[in-house]
C-alpha cells in the first residue's frame, strides 16, 4: 500500500494528554489499515512551546524518532534534550512526555504498537 503525502488523515488535538497549546497528527496508515497490533503510525507536528503531557503506555509500547527541532522528553521521570534522528522508547507501564523547546517546529514519527 503507498500513501502519498498530500493523502494522509491529519487532525488536530488541543492539550494532548494534559499538555500545552495543539499537536498536530498526520497519520501514516490508520489502526484498521494494519494488520498488526499497531495503533498510531503518524508524524507528530508541535510548534514552539507545545508539548504532550505525561502518560503511561500499559500493555503497547511507544516509539518517537526526532525528525527535526529540538525537545525535552521525560521517559520515568529521566529528563533528556532530543534532537533530530534521536529516539525514545516507552512502554510497559512506563511513562513519558515531550515539549518543543526549541524556536522551530518539531516533528516526531510515533508508532504505537500493542502487546500481543
Amino acid at each position: 500500500m503507498f500513501r502519498k503525502a498530500e493523502d494522509r488523515k491529519q487532525e488536530i488535538r488541543h492539550e494532548m494528554r494534559g499538555g500545552n497549546g495543539d499537536v498536530k497528527l498526520i497519520h501514516s496508515f490508520t489502526e484498521d489499515e494494519l494488520s498488526s497490533p499497531t495503533r498510531v503510525c503518524a508524524t507528530l507536528v508541535l510548534e514552539p512551546g507545545c508539548s504532550i503531557g505525561a502518560h503511561v503506555h500499559d500493555q503497547e509500547e511507544e516509539i518517537f524518532y526526532i525528525i527535526e527541532g529540538t525537545a525535552k522528553a521525560s521517559d520515568n521521570g529521566k529528563e533528556v534534550i532530543l534532537n533530530a534522528g534521536d529516539s525514545l522508547l516507552t512502554g510497559g507501564g512506563e511513562s513519558h512526555c515531550i515539549e518543543n523547546i526549541g524556536d522551530e517546529t518539531l516533528k516526531v514519527f510515533a508508532v504505537v504498537i500493542k502487546f500481543a
